[in-house]
C-alpha cells in the first residue's frame, strides 16, 4: 500500500542516521547563518532477537504494567510475572510498599479540581474511564518491534474527503446519524457503530454494500487504522448510509486491562457537535465522525485504512476466480497480509444482487488461518479451518470466537500450543494437511466455495519448505507474496513452485504503516483476553463481551479421577516434565481441550476401543451443582498393545493423569483423529475432590455435543504466553469501581445531600477500597507506589510512545530466526 499523496505532503521523521544528516543539512540552508542548529539525535539501531531494557523498562520485566500519575492520585506500578496463580485459592501475602489512603476535609475549590481531574479521566466514550496509560512493553518476543517517540508533524494527517454540512445530514440525534455522501468521497468513523446502507453503494474494508435490510456491525478502533466508508455509486450521485450507536460491551474491557484503554472514540468532535444540535447537553454516541487526526482530543497516531492501487487491481482480479479461487496468502512480518486476506474474504463475500460476470457467491468462503500467532478467527496457539458467509469489519480481537455464530463457523482447528510453527514443524505441517482434507470434504457439499490461506510471516529453512509444498500440492489457483523487496532467497523458490505448478504469482507492495500502538505480543494479549469475555447467543446477530473478571466467574468442574472422570489426560507439549511438577505448571495455564476422535490420535494405540470415557464434567465446585454425566461404558484397554493407553499414562501424587508419548519430548495428537474445541483457564486442581477447575468460553452444548459422538476430552498445556492479564483482571475491576464511586461521590457532595448520605457514602468508599487493597495482595502481583520524578517523567514518555515496525526479511535478520 502506498502513501496517500496528502501524507507525502507532509514532512515524516527520518528513518535512518543518513536521512536524518541529509533532511537537516538542507533545513540549515534555509535559516540564518545566527541561527544555532540543533544537534541531531541518532536513530536507534534495530535491536537483536531480545532488545535491550532501558532503565526505566528494568522495572518492567515479566509483563510490568504501570500506572501513570494522574491529578490527585499516586502513581502505581504493577509487577506481572508467570506463571499465573489459581484465582480460587487462598492468596499470598506480596510484598508491597503502600502508603494508606485519607480522606481530609477537602475546600469547595479542592473538590471542584478534583471533579474536573475525574471527568478528564471520563473523556474516551459514553461511559468509559481512563484508568491508567498503556505501558510499552520492552523485550517483545517479536524482537524487531521497538518503542519509538511520535513525530509532531504525524498528528494532523487527513482522514475524510468529505464534511458534514446541514444539507447532507438527513437525520440526527443522540443515538443516529443518517447522512449523504457523494461519489468519491469518503468518511473515517473511530467507534463502534451499526451501518445500515439505504441508497446507493458504499464500500467498507473491501466490501461493496448495496441497500438492504442487513445492518452491519462495525469495529474501528484506535489500535488500527481506520476503516473508511466511501460512496461508490449512488442515487442522484449520492449514498445515504445509517450510522447508529451500539454497546457491545467491549468498551467496558477498559476496566479489566489497560491495553482496552483509549482506543476508542473521545470527546465530542466538530462533526459531532453539529450533528448534536438540539440533543441533550451531554449527548455521546459510540462513534465520532473526524476529518483530520489533529480532531482527535487525545493525539492519537490515527490513520485511514485505504488500498494501494495494485492491491484493488489484485482483488479485483482474484475475485473473477469466482469458485474456482484457491489463493495463498505470504510474505514477511509486518507485510500486510492478514490485511490483504481479510480484505479479499469481505470483497468476495460482498452481497452483491448483481455482479457484472452475474456469479452470486451463495456457498461461502474458506479461510484457512494458518498463522497461529495472530489469527484472525480464532485464539492464538491454533490453526483452523473457518466457513464464512458474511463480511467481517473490525480488527481481530473483535471476532476472536465464532461460537453460535451467524456469519461462520469454525469447521476444524489444531492445537498447536506455540505462537511459531517453528517449536513443532512436522505436527505443524500434519495439522495443515488434515485441514486441507477438511475443505476438500467442505467441496462436496459447497462446490462453489473459494478458499483464502492466511500463512504466517514463517517464510525462512522449514517455513519455505511447508510454502512451496503448499504452492505444489494445494491446487492453488494464485500466489500473492506480499513484499516488493524480496528477498529474492524467498521469491525465487516461490516463483519456481508456482511455475512448475503453473500459479499465477502476484508480487504486492507491503503496508507502509511504521507506527502502532500496540506491539504484537499486545494485541495477542487483547484478543484472547476478549476471547474469554465474549459470549455468543442464537437470539442475537453480534457477541456481547462481560467486564467482569475470570475470579468472579462460575467455574466448571472437571473430574480427573474415579468412576466419573470427565478427561482422558492431560498432556504438555515439549520435553518430558516430572509428574510431580505437573500440578504446578497446570495451575494459571492455558490449556486446548482437545477432542479425540480415535484412540489412534495418541501415538502407538489400538484403535480397538474407540468409546468415550465417562463424563463428570459439572459446572460449578458446589457438589449440589447439575452434573453433565453422559451415560458411556468404560473403554476397554488393549493390554496386549505394548503402547496402551494405561502404559502412557502416570498418576501424579494428586491422581492428575499425566499423558506422555514419545521420546525426550512429548508427541502430539495425531491432528487425523482429534479436534481442538478451544482453550480454557486452569483456575485450580482439588486433588481433595479431584476436580479440575475450568474458566473456558467454550459452549456446554459443543462439549456435551463431542462427547455424545464417542469423542474422548484431553487438556493440552502449550507454550503459549502466560495470561498475566487473567492475575490484574480483579484489582483493575476494583480500582474503575472505587473512581466511580468517587466521582459520584464529589459530585453528590457538589450538589448538596445530608449528612447521613455522606457517611453512607464514606462507607462504601471505604468498602470498595478495601476490595482494592485485597485485589493487590494476589500471589505473583506486586503494587508499587511511587510518584517520583523520574517515575512521573517515564509515564509520560510512554503516554506519547508507539511502537515501530522494523521489516526485515533477509537472511541472518531477525525475521529469519524469530519468523
Amino acid at each position: 500500500m502506498t502513501k496517500r499523496k496528502a501524507e507525502k505532503q507532509q514532512s515524516a521523521a527520518p528513518l535512518s542516521a543518513f536521512a536524518a544528516r541529509k533532511a537537516r543539512q538542507q533545513q540549515a540552508q534555509n535559516v540564518t547563518a545566527t541561527k544555532v542548529e540543533a544537534p541531531v539525535e541518532p536513530v536507534a539501531e534495530p535491536p537483536s532477537k531480545r532488545p535491550r531494557t532501558s532503565p526505566e523498562g528494568e522495572e518492567q520485566s515479566n509483563a510490568n504494567v504501570t500506572e501513570s500519575p494522574s491529578r490527585n492520585t499516586r502513581s502505581k506500578t504493577q509487577q506481572v510475572s508467570s506463571p499465573l496463580a489459581t484465582t480460587t485459592g487462598q492468596p499470598k501475602k506480596a510484598t508491597r510498599s503502600q502508603v494508606a489512603e485519607t480522606q481530609p476535609q477537602e475546600s469547595n475549590e479542592k473538590e471542584e479540581t478534583q471533579l474536573e481531574s475525574l471527568e478528564n479521566d471520563a473523556s474516551e466514550g459514553p461511559d468509559e474511564m481512563n484508568e491508567d496509560e498503556v505501558a510499552s512493553v520492552v523485550g517483545d518476543a517479536d524482537g524487531y518491534e521497538s518503542p519509538a517517540e511520535t513525530p509532531a508533524e504525524l498528528q494532523n494527517f487527513p482522514l475524510s474527503k468529505a464534511r458534514l454540512y446541514k444539507n447532507n445530514i438527513v437525520y440526527a440525534d443522540d443515538n443516529t446519524l443518517c447522512i449523504r455522501i457523494k461519489e468519491k468521497m469518503n468518511l473515517a468513523l473511530m467507534g463502534q457503530y451499526d451501518l445500515w446502507v439505504k441508497r446507493g453503494v458504499v464500500s467498507l474494508m473491501g466490501a461493496k454494500l448495496h441497500p438492504s435490510q442487513r445492518v452491519y456491525r462495525v469495529y474501528a478502533p484506535s489500535t488500527h487504522s481506520l476503516p473508511i466508508i466511501k460512496c461508490v455509486s449512488g442515487v442522484d450521485g449520492e449514498a445515504e448510509v445509517e450510522i447508529k450507536s451500539c454497546n457491545s460491551g467491549l468498551a467496558r474491557l477498559r476496566d479489566l486491562s489497560p491495553l482496552y484503554q483509549k482506543i476508542w472514540n473521545g470527546e465530542n468532535t466538530t462533526a459531532d457537535k453539529l450533528t448534536l444540535k438540539g440533543a441533550f447537553k451531554d449527548s455521546r454516541r459510540s462513534f465520532s465522525v473526524l476529518y483530520t487526526s489533529s480532531d482527535d482530543h487525545l493525539n492519537r497516531h490515527l490513520r485511514p485504512l485505504h488500498l494501494d492501487k495494485k492491491w484493488s487491481a489484485s482483488m479485483r482480479a482474484l475475485s473473477q476466480r469466482q469458485g474456482r479461487l484457491r489463493v495463498l496468502v505470504c510474505g514477511p512480518k509486518a507485510s500486510g497480509k492478514s490485511t490483504f486476506s481479510r480484505y479479499l474474504l469481505n470483497h468476495v463475500l460482498s452481497p452483491a444482487p448483481e455482479t457484472e460476470n452475474g456469479f452470486i457467491n451463495t456457498d461461502g468462503v474458506a479461510f484457512l488461518d494458518l498463522d497461529p500467532g495472530q489469527p484472525e478467527f480464532g485464539p492464538m496457539g491454533q490453526v483452523s479451518l473457518a466457513h464464512l458467509r458474511s463480511p467481517f469489519f473490525g480488527p481481530p480481537f473483535t471476532h476472536s470466537s465464532l461460537h453460535n455464530s451467524r456469519d461462520g463457523k469454525i469447521l476444524r482447528s489444531h492445537f498447536i500450543g506455540a505462537t511459531s510453527p517453528k517449536e513443532d514443524p512436522d505436527h505443524y505441517a500434519l495439522a495443515t494437511m488434515d485441514l486441507l482434507e477438511q475443505y476438500q470434504t467442505l467441496l462436496a457439499h459447497h462446490p462453489q466455495c473459494p478458499l483464502i490461506v492466511n500463512y504466517p510471516g514463517w517464510i525462512f529453512g522449514q517455513g519455505l519448505e511447508v510454502a512451496t509444498w503448499l504452492v505444489k500440492y494445494l491446487g492453488l489457483s494464485d500466489v500473492v507474496y506480499m513484499s516488493e523487496k524480496g528477498p529474492t532467497e524467498v521469491v525465487e523458490p516461490l516463483a519456481f513452485a508456482a511455475n512448475e505448478a503453473r500459479v499465477p504469482m502476484t508480487i504486492l507492495p507491503s503496508q507502509p504503516t511504521d507506527f502502532v500502538s500496540r506491539s504484537s505480543a499486545q494485541l495477542r494479549s487483547m484478543q484472547i483476553q476478549s476471547y474469554f469475555h465474549a459470549s455468543h447467543s442464537t437470539s442475537i446477530t453480534n457477541p456481547l463481551w462481560s467486564d467482569m473478571p475470570l475470579s468472579r466467574t462460575r467455574p466448571i468442574g472437571v473430574n480427573y479421577d474415579g468412576h466419573k472422570q470427565g478427561i482422558l489426560g492431560i498432556m504438555a507439549l515439549g520435553s518430558q516434565i516430572n509428574p510431580i511438577m505437573l500440578r504446578q505448571i497446570l495451575e494459571g495455564a492455558i490449556v486446548g481441550v482437545v477432542a479425540i476422535e480415535s484412540r489412534t490420535a495418541i501415538t502407538g494405540s489400538s484403535d480397538s476401543s474407540n468409546g468415550a470415557a465417562s463424563s463428570g464434567v459439572e459446572d460449578g465446585t458446589d457438589s449440589n451443582a447439575d452434573e453433565m454425566d453422559m451415560d458411556s461404558e468404560e473403554p476397554d484397554v488393549q493390554t496386549s498393545s505394548p503402547f496402551s493407553i494405561d502404559a502412557s499414562i502416570v498418576r501424579t501424587p494428586e491422581g492428575l493423569p499425566y499423558l506422555f508419548t514419545g521420546s525426550g519430548s512429548c508427541t502430539p495428537l495425531s491432528p487425523k483423529a482429534s479436534n481442538c474445541l478451544g482453550l480454557a483457564l486452569v483456575r485450580s486442581v482439588d486433588a481433595t475432590s479431584k476436580k479440575i477447575e475450568l474458566s473456558t468460553p467454550i459452549p456446554s452444548s459443543r462439549i456435551r455435543e463431542s462427547i455424545e459422538q464417542g469423542h474422548e476430552l484431553v487438556l493440552v498445556r502449550g507454550q503459549i504466553d502466560n495470561p498475566n492479564w487473567a492475575i490484574s483482571e480483579e484489582y483493575y475491576s476494583a480500582r474503575a469501581a472505587e473512581r466511580r464511586y468517587q466521582q459520584s461521590c464529589i459530585r453528590a457532595k457538589k450538589s448538596g445531600e445530608s449528612t447521613d448520605e455522606q457517611a453512607q457514602r464514606e462507607q462504601t468508599l471505604a468498602l470498595l477500597r478495601d476490595r482494592t487493597r485485597r485485589a493487590s495482595q494476589v500471589p505473583w502481583m506486586t503494587v508499587v507506589e511511587d510518584n517520583s520524578k523520574l517515575q512521573r517523567e517515564s509515564a509520560a514518555r510512554r503516554e506519547k510512545s508507539l511502537w515501530k515496525l522494523r521489516k526485515k526479511a533477509y537472511p541472518g535478520s531477525e525475521s529469519e530466526t524469530d519468523w
